[in-house]
């Protein structure tokens, strides 16, 4: 209930806000004159323009044209109520009064039309971010191989004597110079010495840069 009460009163006070206002600029209008159906022509001019102006600003949230142009309706209302209100001659209007009614129409229209045909300002959607398919995680699969077949053994048999072992190959002997001989062996007294184990031949390769059978060589030297 008190808020339709509140409702009402401003509604009144609006009502009567603007018959005051519409009035006023009507007698300013009329003195400067501009009789008849002229002087109720502007009161409705200078109301719509701050209304369309007002409505401009709504929806640009807060456009500076729409901002001018509310300020000038605003004066023109304004100074009508001061002047009828006592602090001019009605009877006597100046000139530059008669020359600002008259050039009222004028100025509402160009007002009235850049508010009605300026852009506006449509939000933008936002764009998406872009998505990276290189670093798209890709579902794992899993391969399973088939195990391969056991190689077929030759059947055990009784072993033969008169049958001598195959004689094992032999890596061919190496020449390793002293010198090389020497830096070996200080790499390897000082990764026994890191490490509490012996240098293997893979290791000696890696730190020396030399061949597989010149490594293999030295660490036989160096056991």
């Amino acid at each position: 209930m008190s808020r339709t009460l509140r409702f009402d009163a401003v509604l009144i006070q609006a009502v009567i806000a603007g018959a005051l206002s519409f009035s006023h600029l009507h007698d300013l209008a009329a003195a400067a004159g501009q009789d008849g159906w002229k002087a109720w022509a502007y009161p409705v001019s200078v109301d719509l323009l701050l209304v369309a102006a007002w409505r401009r600003m709504r929806a640009d949230g807060g456009n500076r044209d729409a901002w001018l142009w509310f300020a000038i309706a605003l004066i023109a209302s304004l100074g009508a109520n001061v002047a009828t209100a006592g602090m001019l001659d009605m009877t006597d209007v100046p000139p530059w009064l008669r020359i600002l009614v008259a050039g009222w129409p004028a100025l509402a229209f160009l007002g009235g039309t850049l508010l009605a045909h300026s852009p506006t300002d449509v939000p933008q959607p936002e764009a998406e971010p872009a998505v990276d398919t290189d670093r798209e995680a890709l579902p794992d699969l899993t391969v399973e191989r088939a195990p391969e077949p056991a190689p077929e053994l030759p059947p055990a048999g009784p072993a033969r004597k008169d049958v001598p072992p195959e004689p094992v190959a032999q890596a061919p002997a190496v020449t390793v110079p002293p010198a090389l001989l020497d830096h070996a062996r200080k790499i390897a007294d000082a990764h026994h010495a890191q490490t509490g184990a012996p240098i293997d031949a893979t290791t000696l390769r890696s730190r020396l840069g030399i061949p597989p059978a010149l490594a293999d060589s030295i660490a036989l030297q160096l056991a």
